[in-house]
């Protein structure tokens, strides 16, 4: 019986330490929110193209690689693609569209919306 007994205290303990580690939790520690997101000076030169740079896609997208027929190493040619869909639509793995990169991960929400940001400003040669 005496075995019993420190089972049932060794149980009420855990539980009581359980629920006391989660005490001082609140909905900000457990949920973090995504930090901001500066889009408020967008350039292609020191943004779009960064983006596009660190995300490989100059790799496949070189004018002497050109994966797909798709060139983006200058302005002309990224503008081209902003301008019919096509990049906003890969980048977002919009339906319909090739998703980029290709067998890779989506780019960061706020990358995306750099890229958005900049085609929302008319794709200024920046």
């Amino acid at each position: 019986m005496n075995h019993l007994k420190w089972r049932l205290a060794l149980l009420c303990f855990l539980n009581l330490s359980l629920l006391a580690g989660c005490a001082s939790d609140n909905e900000e520690d457990l949920n973090p929110k995504p930090t901001d997101c500066d889009t408020s000076a967008v350039t292609f030169s020191g943004t779009v193209n960064a983006i596009l740079q660190a995300n490989g896609c100059k790799n496949c997208h070189a004018a002497a690689s050109a994966s797909g027929g798709v060139i983006l190493d200058s302005h002309a040619e990224v503008k081209k693609r902003a301008d019919d869909g096509r990049l906003l639509g890969a980048i977002t793995h919009a339906s319909g569209y090739t998703p980029m990169p290709l067998g890779g991960t989506k780019l960061s929400d706020c990358d995306i919306a750099k890229v958005k940001k900049w085609i929302d400003n008319g794709t200024p040669n920046n």
